[in-house]
């Protein structure tokens, strides 16, 4: 679920391990100020307006000062994805997987809204520091309660959590065209006249738009979300089938992982079976 930041140079893991998960200075200048200050100038002005010298000068330091406590900017971007990663307080453990795993993906989507930065300064070999993981550790336990694999429940919240990224993505775009054009992105499309102007050729187009398809669409992350876990639900009964018990005698029916779940317990139960058709 990470994008790769070709802008910035790249960081000594073995050093943005040590400022991540070391312990921190409290007096003067500090790695915490350092980094909060840094986040908000990517808040407010994007992530290219985040720099070791524009930091410095907005605490009223040297730049040589940043440098005491952290190498460069490729290591600061490193300690504010996990500073603003903090997994949110969860005051009611969810009753299902399904409930807990869709206040994660929501959590996710409005924590990409408040800091849109986080969608470009990833890379596929960040490494991660503890609040990141603490959040990777959270939606794996709740993945766990569906009873898959291990294999799958990593290879689920890998799943959700492309499809949280993907969904911000196109929703930081949007917002970033609109404060570049001045145009929401209703008003950019309205004006588009020219252009629908020859969409009338479209049949299966012209179809949707004129029964209302358009008029209230739905909400994408909302869809998608729903689907991606109506898709891990199936998968969930599938391996609860393949553990299934035998239709005639009710044994256990244990899975060989290959072809078909068995339907019977034995030669004998599925001649009764068949015999019982006839």
């Amino acid at each position: 679920m990470y994008t790769i930041n070709k802008g910035s140079q790249v960081p000594d893991p073995e050093r943005s391990t040590e400022l991540l998960w070391g312990t921190r200075s409290r007096r003067g200048l500090d790695l915490d100020t350092i980094v909060r200050t840094a986040i908000g100038i990517a808040d407010a002005e994007g992530l290219g307006a985040v720099s070791m010298r524009r930091v410095a000068e907005a605490l009223g330091f040297t730049t040589m000062s940043l440098y005491r406590h952290v190498p460069g900017k490729a290591e600061l971007l490193d300690l504010m994805r996990d500073a603003v990663m903090v997994p949110p307080d969860e005051p009611e453990e969810p009753g299902d997987w399904r409930s807990g795993v869709q206040a994660w993906a929501r959590a996710g989507l409005a924590l990409y809204q408040r800091h849109p930065w986080l969608i470009e300064s990833s890379g596929s070999r960040t490494v991660p520091g503890p609040n990141i993981v603490a959040g990777f550790e959270r939606a794996l336990a709740l993945v766990a309660r569906t009873g898959l694999p291990p294999a799958q429940i990593v290879a689920v919240v890998t799943l959700i959590g492309g499809f949280v990224e993907s969904a911000a993505r196109q929703i930081v775009d949007v917002v970033a065209a609109q404060r570049e054009s001045g145009l929401t992105h209703e008003e950019f499309w309205g004006a588009r006249e020219s252009l629908f102007e020859h969409l009338d050729r479209y049949p299966t187009l012209s179809w949707i738009y004129q029964q209302g398809g358009y008029d209230k669409p739905l909400d994408p992350f909302e869809f998608g979300l729903q689907r991606v876990l109506d898709g891990i639900d199936a998968l969930i009964r599938d391996e609860k089938r393949d553990e299934s018990a035998c239709v005639v005698c009710g044994t256990p029916v244990e899975a060989t992982g290959q072809g078909r779940p068995k339907q019977y317990c034995s030669r004998a139960c599925q001649q009764k079976a068949y015999r019982a058709r006839k």
